[in-house]
């Protein structure tokens, strides 16, 4: 329990913070990598040149901030990042080593306005809050290396079959080298995957989701190819060009919160791009357990060439009792080209192809789910009927 007088300080550096927030997670970041480079084999590099993973943090803090004396709205939040964390192997023993960087960049940047009493009590914020994470990934180690045929961190998984799903899209089905099956999961659900990179000092970490139902003695994911000057896509290209059948990859269990949720209700999946790949999970379970539920498919790629999974979608839905599959392509480039929307899904084209009572399940580019979830929400759709994956760390997709 905090006392009044550390939540009222607290609560009060709230304004700075989402003020100077990004600063000071960039400050931090840069003295922890200093300090303590090690820590480099867990970070996502592509996340920190970007900038991504700075204002992911600072929006963490300043919500730990606003909200400290009511941990409970912070719940899903931590919950979400608790997932990332279990991927990645982070153990409570990094939380002190988090803490007294992160301090010394609150001290670094606000300079005298960081009293000895505001980092005080910052200091004893961040114990409370450190162990809710730690609470909760105790858990997940647990329920992940528990389960049947589970593990607790990395396993090494070789490289079964690669499949060309796409022109930029490739299909990598991984296999235990011990020869045990893949574990269950919800599907919607990522791994990480570790490995190293001739060249680089430090391993690399990359989460992709799975992109089958749950079932195989495997795993699969889906990968896109990026643009070589992408630094997100180095781990990807990495896949693409340099692995092939038989080489081995470090995988950890199966995380996150972004899954399938069974019942009667229907639902509408809206994927853009690479963001299928969850989509087509969840819709395999659907068709292998739930045939008589009522589900929409709208799968938005930029032209044919690269929409991936087309015929498995199809093969999917045509399982289905009350099925509907629907493809938008931002351009044609050939009049033969067959698809239901051309340029960009609509308020009205959804309006008219899902059912008012669906939970919405959305992947794929920012820019995508922004206007998706606009739509939706003129639509009438409630925040708990529109549930999201963001590929990245958890930043806020609303203006």
């Amino acid at each position: 329990m905090l006392s009044q007088k550390t939540i009222d300080i607290v609560k009060s550096t709230a304004p700075i913070l989402e003020t100077h927030g990004v600063e000071i997670t960039t400050y931090f970041y840069k003295t922890l990598f200093e300090a303590h480079p090690e820590l480099l084999n867990i970070f996502n590099h592509a996340n920190q040149s970007q900038g991504r993973q700075q204002t992911a943090l600072a929006n963490t803090v300043y919500a730990a901030a606003k909200y400290i004396d009511q941990l409970e709205v912070l719940l899903p939040a931590v919950k979400q990042i608790a997932h990332k964390h279990r991927s990645l192997a982070i153990k409570p023993e990094h939380y002190p080593i988090v803490g007294e960087y992160l301090l010394k960049a609150i001290k670094g940047v606000l300079g005298d306005a960081a009293t000895d009493e505001v980092i005080g009590a910052w200091g004893e914020a961040y114990r409370v809050i450190a162990q809710v994470f730690i609470n909760v990934e105790k858990e997940m180690y647990e329920e992940a290396e528990q389960q049947k045929n589970g593990w607790k961190d990395f396993k090494e998984f070789y490289i079964e079959k690669k499949v060309e799903e796409s022109a930029v899209i490739t299909s990598f089905y991984l296999k235990a080298k011990d020869g045990t099956p893949a574990p269950s999961y919800l599907p919607g659900q990522y791994i990480t995957i570790r490995t190293a990179i001739p060249g680089e000092e430090f391993l690399v970490n990359r989460q992709y989701s799975l992109s089958q139902a749950p079932g195989s003695d495997k795993f699969r994911i889906s990968v896109k190819r990026e643009a070589d000057r992408d630094p997100q896509g180095k781990v990807s290209n990495f896949l693409h060009d340099q692995l092939n059948e038989g080489d081995t990859l470090e995988v950890s269990a199966p995380a996150g919160d972004f899954y399938l949720e069974k019942g009667t209700r229907p639902v509408a999946f809206i994927a853009g791009g690479v963001g299928v790949t969850p989509m087509m999970a969840m819709l395999g379970s659907i068709a292998e357990n739930e045939p008589d539920r009522k589900t929409v498919f709208i799968q938005a790629a930029r032209n044919k060439e690269a929409h991936a999974f087309g015929i498995e979608a199809a093969e999917k839905i045509s399982q289905l009792s009350d099925g509907k599959l629907y493809v938008a392509y931002e351009e044609k480039k050939n009049e033969s080209d067959v698809c239901d929307v051309t340029g960009y899904i609509s308020k009205d084209f959804l309006q008219e192809v899902i059912d008012s009572k669906s939970i919405c399940y959305i992947c794929g580019p920012v820019p995508f789910m922004r206007a998706v979830m606009q739509h939706l929400t003129e639509l009438g759709f409630t925040e708990q009927n529109v549930k999201y994956e963001f590929f990245g760390p958890a930043m806020a997709l609303q203006s």
